[in-house]
């Protein structure tokens, strides 16, 4: 009986941490279920502001880029603004830094490496600064006298000017990383993402390797010290810190960190993972506790394990509540929205009557379609629209400007759009005012019209997504929704909504 009672106990705790796993990660609890950041989210770099914790990622195309999060619990997260406007390309793993009261963001983007900066991690921030130099990954790192440096993926650093927006001499190599056994199923050793830090006598670098997709068992947390930045680097015994130890975990090519104290003391780190069976979703941001060692190197402590209930941080908790929906009533697009391929004021009128976009291109593929990053496995997502002139707009499942599906509407009728084949499924249906909705339940998704918002009509086209991933498709993407203006006119949007299943 008492067994009984213990496994009955123990299957209603995972069905329960299985449903936090799809929402935010509840206050008022004890412990915390990754990830951190349900959905795309990848190569973290988190900065500690006094009591304060703000962390940045990747954003590749999507515009306005560098969206900026906020938390005081590390658990719970708030968008505050995005740090990059003006079009630089695909930006990839960021670093975000304070330095003399002052924010910077460094990143890599179209074969250079860029700046931006603020007196506010607010804003305003500044037009991207073209550092002139190539590779990828920067990582900041300050000397004991004050000097800036930034290291990047290939273990070479450079000298930056005291303000940090200019590089002050030629590139210097550091760091060979750690040899990987051979007989480890990896991509590549790809050492990337290096991120700075010092404690007592040793400065601390740690950086990613084994190719950040590929194998379940190919991305890992390397770690080394020095007592100077420059080397000589000292690899540490417990590498690899972290690391997929087969296919059948919860999450894959775990990588990318940021090691980081708390504000009571207490050592994290932040790291990115695709999720088994969910790649299109991308690379998540995971939280883990990391503990110090008796001779000075960083570990996981003995018995933490990535996919369990872990005990969260002692931190004052994160006021407030954040979702996806959004009435598109207010006076300006809320940070969680992103156009692929770049932001063009001139398309969008945020107004208390709905977000007018006007139409471009005249297919999925060229309209640059505003996007959001959901967070969960399965959701319904479902928006109105009223067509102006000969527009057509929709709701798609986009991974880039090649890979997408969904449904549209145009001022007549109702279409499909299946991996780029688009035709009309329900003809004349459409006056020009419809409702459209996905309903995506892990990778089948059914699509849904309605014409006033309340009785809903399946269409005969359904999906199926898991292919919209990195592995097939490359581009180190996601499968993020999109709403799409497209042709002559405009769409307009109101009441997008957001429901985890």
């Amino acid at each position: 009986m008492n067994k009984l009672f213990l496994t009955l106990l123990t299957l209603c705790s995972l069905g329960l941490f299985a449903q936090k796993q799809y929402t935010p990660n509840p206050r008022g609890t004890d412990y915390y279920v990754n990830p951190i950041f349900g959905g795309d989210s990848p190569d973290p770099s988190l900065l500690r502001d006094g009591k304060e914790y703000y962390i940045v990622h990747s954003s590749f195309d999507y515009y306005p880029g560098l969206l900026i999060w906020h938390s005081t619990d590390l658990v719970n997260w708030q968008p505050v603004t995005h740090a990059l406007n003006k079009y630089v390309g695909a930006v990839w793993a960021p670093d975000l830094v304070k330095h003399k009261g002052k924010y910077y963001i460094y990143f890599p983007a179209n074969e250079t490496n860029y700046v931006v900066t603020a007196n506010s991690i607010n804003g305003p921030w500044s037009d991207p600064i073209d550092l002139k130099i190539g590779n990828i990954d920067p990582g900041h790192v300050t000397d004991d006298k004050g000097k800036r440096y930034l290291y990047f993926s290939n273990g070479g650093y450079v000298p930056l000017s005291d303000d940090g927006l200019s590089v002050t001499g030629e590139l210097k190599h550091a760091y060979d990383g750690w040899e990987i056994p051979r007989e480890w199923s990896i991509e590549c050793f790809c050492m990337e993402g290096p991120k700075l830090f010092k404690r007592g006598d040793y400065y601390y670098l740690t950086v990613a390797e084994g190719g950040t997709a590929g194998p379940a068992t190919s991305h890992m947390v390397v770690s080394a010290r020095s007592k100077t930045p420059f080397g000589p680097w000292e690899n540490s015994p417990h590498n690899p810190v972290v690391r997929t130890g087969s296919p059948s975990e919860k999450w894959w090519s775990k990588g990318h960190s940021t090691v980081f104290e708390d504000a009571n003391g207490k050592w994290w780190m932040v790291l990115h993972a695709y999720e088994n069976g969910f790649y299109n979703m991308g690379r998540q941001t995971l939280l883990q506790p990391v503990e110090w060692t008796a001779d000075g190197w960083y570990k996981i402590p003995d018995g933490i394990k990535t996919e369990d209930p872990i005990k969260k941080p002692q931190l004052a908790s994160t006021a407030g509540t954040f979702s996806l929906s959004d009435t598109f009533t207010g006076k300006e697009l809320k940070p969680q929205w992103s156009f692929f391929g770049g932001y063009d004021a001139q398309r969008v009128s945020a107004t208390q009557s709905g977000l007018n976009i006007k139409g471009k291109g005249n297919s999925v593929a060229n309209c640059a379609p505003l996007t959001v990053v959901p967070p969960t496995h399965s959701y319904i997502a479902e928006v109105e629209m009223e067509i102006e002139g000969n527009a057509t707009g929709g709701l798609v499942l986009f991974y880039d400007n090649r890979f997408y599906s969904g449904i549209l509407a145009d001022k007549e009728n109702i279409l499909a759009n299946l991996r780029g084949w688009q035709f009309p499924t329900e003809k004349g249906i459409n006056k020009r005012h419809i409702y459209l909705r996905l309903k995506n339940v892990n990778n089948n998704v059914d699509m849904f019209y309605s014409t006033d918002g309340t009785t809903w009509k399946k269409i005969e086209n359904s999906l199926e997504v898991s292919g919209y991933n990195h592995n097939v498709l490359s581009g180190f993407l996601s499968l993020r929704i999109g709403l799409c203006s497209m042709g002559e006119g405009a769409v307009n949007f109101k009441n997008f909504k957001f429901e985890a299943l």
